[in-house]
């Protein structure tokens, strides 16, 4: 189910062609240009598009297809003002958070795919609230506007875009593919810096193989046997590690994209020696990247996030095995920001 409403980053060039027909008739064709130029490209509110006169220019603000999708609930700002996040309320009051993170050399955005997220993954603070809905396209494109213009207000420019927010990215594929298009074309993002995050939906990596646009894949693994994966990540049971493998080996084969893998480190779960053999032993024919990231606490899952020295001699275990691995920095943790935390909830 979606929420029915349209806004403005729903429409496409013919539907906001018939927007300014509606409100200017007989207005010439470059109008249209000249906005949808301004909402993408510039990320303009329509009032402030000041090529266009006046009057046009305060019709299109107050036309109901093109009011906002997202309404700002509240805003945190953590890790000295380097990483802020945001839970919007949605026309149907659905709600869905973004966070924003600032590094030294480029400025990357977190947006959600969905209200609420199906997979159940008992770890995640997203998948114990349970799914709502799919997001529009839309909805997900407005999210990276909003951020790029808090971006831009500091003197920073949004280069990054990670599907990694609430929810399945691939169990909304037509919308996040809509969006990841949109992102590329008329954002002028590059699609080598847009990644799409996935537990493991095979049907929808299969497809992210056949798109034209190169963009990276990251797969939430966690666990490196039927198992435990089971446990922790449902998905499994119906496309069990074999099955993953073969598809992220097609993945492989059709972009040339080095593939990353997602690794939750869960303290006496996940984080033994042999949980590193058998994650090497799946990595490597892959070619894959490995990120480790101690598990950050939420509220429906009492285990902790492996300890320092556990994550150390995990990650020196992988690179013994020659895999490339990186321990993940923790943005957002104070605010709920962090991998796995997002569940639209005060802080």
């Amino acid at each position: 189910m979606t929420s029915s409403r349209p806004t403005r980053y729903d429409l496409d060039r013919h539907g906001l062609r018939s927007v300014v027909e509606e409100v200017a008739p007989g207005a010439p064709p470059y109008r249209t240009n000249q906005v949808w130029d301004g909402l993408h490209r510039r990320m303009l509110e329509p009032e402030e598009l000041t090529d266009l006169p006046v009057p046009l220019r305060s019709a299109l603000g107050g036309h109901p297809s093109l009011v906002p999708a997202l309404i700002p609930e509240r805003a945190w700002d953590t890790d000295d003002g380097q990483t802020r996040k945001w839970v919007w309320r949605l026309s149907d009051g659905a709600r869905v958070e973004t966070v924003l993170m600032h590094y030294p050399n480029r400025s990357t955005v977190c947006v959600s795919t969905q209200a609420g997220c199906a997979m159940a993954c008992s770890f995640c603070a997203t998948g114990q609230a349970g799914f709502d809905r799919n997001l529009r396209i839309g909805e997900i494109v407005e999210q990276v506007v909003r951020a790029a213009r808090a971006a831009g207000a500091t003197g920073r420019r949004v280069s990054r875009v990670v599907f990694m927010g609430m929810g399945e990215p691939l169990a909304n594929y037509d919308n996040v593919w809509g969006a990841v298009s949109r992102l590329h074309a008329d954002l002028g993002l590059s699609a080598r810096h847009l990644t799409i995050s996935t537990v493991g939906m095979v049907p929808g990596i299969r497809r992210l193989a056949s798109e034209d646009l190169p963009v990276n894949l990251a797969v939430s693994l966690h666990a490196a046997d039927d198992a435990l994966r089971d446990s922790l990540v449902p998905i499994n049971r119906r496309y069990p590690l074999a099955m993953l493998a073969e598809a992220c080996r097609e993945y492989v084969v059709a972009k040339g994209r080095r593939l990353s893998f997602e690794w939750a480190l869960i303290d006496g779960v996940n984080d033994r020696a042999e949980d590193a053999d058998g994650l090497a032993a799946f990595v490597r024919p892959l070619g894959g990247h490995v990120n480790l990231i101690p598990l950050n606490p939420t509220p429906g899952y009492p285990v902790l996030g492996s300890p320092p020295l556990a994550v150390r001699a995990f990650r020196d275990r992988l690179r013994a095995a020659n895999v490339n691995v990186t321990v993940r920095q923790t943005r957002g943790r104070e605010i709920d920001a962090a991998c796995g935390q997002l569940a639209a909830r005060r802080p």
